[in-house]
């Protein structure tokens, strides 16, 4: 059986209205930004961004076997006259172009999901149960910004019944051309909670921002949206001035279309009872924590939504585990013993943050383990970030959590505002934490690392688990 190319290279320049002076290959079987995780086949965009430019990296993607690099004018007088290019005026204007012609030859149902915290967990939980039903593409990370969302509909296969991409911003105005671009046939909006304050003056003007999703509605398509929420009401009101034919919301209201109606939560699982648009569902979750049960009322939603089967959606989600840098597991070695570590180093906000601490709060520990959570800034959050810290206090008292790491300015006032006993450490930044970290951890312990990715609590991660060897199935 042969497999149809990615693309033909013709129909790619066309699609890009790029020139050609060099060889044009007969297939490309990928899209690369980056040449360290090139494939050979791939078509190279060089796009320029803040700290490189792609153009300097074309050599090096023609030499891992690129079919094509796609440079700009400036920039194509550079390279050898019978080197496979595609010529525009703007690579990332370009990448853009293909993404856009490559949805338009999709026969796909394509969801779209934005929303201040949980974008990416539920993307992958649509990704899960989507290709138990169909060939599904979604985006290998958290592409979700202007090179991400055209990146990935250019790694759109034709042929696939689901498409599921994930959209994200910090500032006013970025959603609206990328769902411009996706042109969804059902679009969610997570939650709206106080992430990127900086940029908004109130959750309103983050409300708006989030519903310019619906604007690129296909005609007649489904608005997925959060019932708990104040913005409920502006939201429904936004997705109808949009154009959709249909709005379903998801939480615990009683008005709620998608309605849970139970859930036990436990350290490694979760279940959960529901009211699915009338149908009764229980169904068990891989992944813990009560934001991932809210979620997954919206990823049961948009399922039925896109014509999915809802019973073999909910029997999916029984094998959710948590993306990297957003709830991971390890059992480490120290030497006494093994203990947990829980990788949520990808991003920190107060709904996460307080997500994540609840989630630490209920696992188990033993001997004389204790419940230690890790925590960076939380950033982009404007004048309330410093009150939005030491408001975390609660949380860490109320969920049982014996010792507080912390690092970064905006963290201080959460750590002072600690009872002496559950203060580990403080630094001001992450790498003057990390061996305070890595000499407190012991035997029967639970370790929660998170923050802003910009405090940089990934190498935290990074550390624990190259001191601590990982506790093996046989161990």
């Amino acid at each position: 059986m042969t497999t149809e190319p990615l693309w033909i290279g013709a129909r790619l320049i066309e699609a890009m209205g790029a020139r050609s002076p060099g060889p044009v290959p007969a297939a490309v079987t990928g899209a690369s930004i980056d040449t360290r995780t090139l494939e050979p086949g791939d078509a190279f965009f060089a796009i320029t961004g803040e700290a490189r430019n792609g153009h300097d990296f074309v050599a090096a993607a023609l030499d891992k076997g690129a079919a094509l690099a796609v440079v700009d004018e400036a920039h194509a007088g550079a390279f050898p006259a019978d080197a496979p290019l595609a010529i525009v005026p703007d690579v990332l204007r370009g990448m853009e172009q293909a993404g856009m012609a490559r949805r338009a030859e999709l026969s796909a149902r394509v969801v779209a999901v934005t929303g201040s915290v949980g974008k990416t967990g539920t993307k992958e939980a649509l990704r899960l149960v989507l290709s138990r039903q169909g060939k599904t593409h979604a985006p290998v990370a958290s592409y979700n910004n202007h090179w991400g969302v055209p990146l990935t509909l250019t790694r759109t296969p034709r042929d696939v019944r689901y498409g599921v991409y994930e959209i994200g911003m910090n500032a006013p105005g970025e959603i609206l051309p990328l769902a411009k671009m996706v042109r969804p046939d059902v679009a969610v909006i997570t939650t709206i909670q106080p992430v990127h304050l900086a940029a908004f003056e109130s959750l309103e003007g983050i409300a708006r921002e989030k519903a310019a999703i619906f604007a690129g509605l296909k005609a007649g398509g489904t608005a997925i949206i959060n019932a708990d929420i104040p913005q409920t009401g502006l939201l429904r009101e936004l997705a109808l001035a949009a154009g959709a034919g249909r709005v379903i919301s998801f939480g615990e209201n009683e008005a709620a279309d998608v309605r849970l109606l139970g859930c036990s939560l436990k350290a490694d699982v979760s279940t959960a009872e529901a009211n699915v648009l009338g149908q009764p569902v229980t169904y068990k979750l891989g992944s813990p924590g009560k934001h991932i049960v809210l979620n997954s009322l919206a990823v049961l939603a948009a399922a039925e939504a896109l014509g999915a089967d809802l019973a073999l959606a909910a029997l999916a989600l029984g094998d959710l585990t948590p993306p990297s840098g957003r709830g991971a597991r390890q059992l480490l070695h120290a030497p006494a013993g093994p203990f947990t570590l829980i990788d949520e180093s990808y991003n920190g906000n107060p709904a996460s943050m307080r997500a994540a601490i609840e989630n630490l709060g209920r696992m188990p520990v033993s001997g004389r383990g204790r419940r230690i959570a890790v925590l960076g800034d939380m950033l982009e959050l404007g004048e309330t970030a410093p009150e939005l810290h030491k408001g975390l206090a609660d949380a860490v008292t109320g969920n049982g959590i014996d010792l507080v790491f912390a690092c970064g300015p905006l963290m201080r006032s959460l750590y002072d505002a600690l009872p002496s006993h559950r203060r580990g450490a403080y630094a001001a930044q992450a790498s003057s934490l990390e061996p305070h970290v890595l000499d407190a951890v012991r035997a029967g312990d639970v370790v929660t690392v998170k923050g802003s990715l910009g405090t940089r609590m990934g190498p935290i991660v990074k550390a624990m688990t190259a001191r601590f060897p990982v506790v093996q199935a046989d161990d």
